[in-house]
């Protein structure tokens, strides 16, 4: 048993904690979780934990369907929004096949395919999202309607929107998520929070916990939290903007002080990819009918496959607000709905 193992069951027992829940996604990047009893941790580190594969949408077919959950306990974190007492805490898993390989299938594990790929080339990815979403409310005939009508950047006095977002990004530092800003965004009820870069994986670990952090925020506040990608006709979409920059070492690989723009041949190469692989990408990224209601019904959203530099309706942007700055050097993908499974989007 390594040392991360251990601190996981001492911090179990310190903290009195009851239940553990095992987080993991499906295909679509809907979180699915399964709670545990302290005593049954240990196990879980040594052999996995069993369950029905074929009842996960795109895990695997029925005549396969026995699977592990094997949990990493660097991802061990309290839950903030449960009671102290009896408190609650989760770990993100590994999908195992019996012989305890890799699920093919696993969408943590196709990103972790991916990254040693790019490790491999001599490269560390890292990613920064601004991750949009709307605040609703109900009306007598069950239909969403925003929680207010403010618009971009807007100081909104006694609205939900400000509340909402303490309570968000305090919830999320408890979680050990650095929160780079947040602001009222374009449409009525919109809002945005950025969370500071870090490497891929991580940062998807990072997404799949936010989307559950503002979603039982919202709750308690008592309103809703919606990711869909465009849920008012004639409002902004809701998106995903997320800038990546590869690292070799210590050196931002995207940045050459004497390139266009400041972009290296490296940052140039990735933008062409990203340009040429635009269709299928979309597939991933962009996975429900309602993801095309956002990518063509304007408001800054990228219609057409193009890169540009202050143009943000365009699919690739090269961002330059501070130029010169080598660490700054980076690609912004326009085209991830902020409900997409950020593991295969990342990947």
């Amino acid at each position: 048993m390594d040392k991360q193992q251990e601190y996981v069951l001492r911090a179990i027992e310190e903290r009195d904690i009851r239940f553990i829940r095992l987080w993991f996604t499906d295909v679509l990047g809907q979180l699915k979780s399964v709670a545990i009893a302290p005593a049954e941790v240990e196990g879980a580190f040594e052999e996995g934990i069993g369950f029905d594969g074929s009842a996960i949408e795109g895990l695997t077919r029925v005549f396969e369907s026995d699977m592990l959950l094997s949990p990493d306990p660097s991802t061990f974190q309290m839950l903030p929004w449960r009671e102290e007492v009896n408190s609650v805490a989760r770990m993100f898993c590994d999908v195992l096949t019996p012989d305890g390989e890799p699920a093919r299938t696993d969408p943590r594990a196709v990103l972790e395919r991916q990254l040693a790929r790019v490790a491999d080339a001599g490269f560390t990815c890292y990613v920064h999202p601004e991750i949009e979403f709307y605040l609703v409310d109900r009306d007598s005939d069950g239909r969403i309607i925003p929680t207010d009508h403010a618009g971009y950047f807007d100081h909104v006095p006694g609205g939900t929107a400000h509340e909402f977002r303490r309570h968000a990004i305090l919830m999320l530092e408890q979680m050990g998520i650095s929160v780079e800003f947040s602001h009222h965004e374009g449409g009525p009820g919109q809002n945005e929070i950025d969370l500071r870069f870090a490497d891929a994986l991580s940062m998807a670990d990072n997404i799949m916990t936010f989307r559950a952090v503002v979603q039982e925020v919202a709750l308690q506040e008592g309103c809703e939290a919606t990711f869909m990608p465009k849920p008012f006709v004639g409002q902004p979409g809701s998106g995903m903007h997320t800038h990546f920059s590869l690292y070799e070492g210590d050196h931002n690989a995207f940045h050459d002080p004497a390139g266009q723009y400041q972009l290296s041949a490296t940052g140039r190469a990735f933008v062409a990819g990203l340009l040429h692989h635009a269709t299928e990408i979309c597939a991933v990224t962009n996975q429900h009918v309602n993801s095309y209601k956002r990518l063509w019904g304007g408001d800054e959203a990228p219609s057409y496959v193009c890169w540009g530099h202050n143009n943000r309706s365009a699919l690739v942007r090269v961002p330059m607000h501070k130029p010169g700055k080598a660490q700054s050097a980076r690609v912004e993908f326009r085209g991830i709905d902020s409900s997409a499974n950020p593991y295969l989007a990342f990947a």
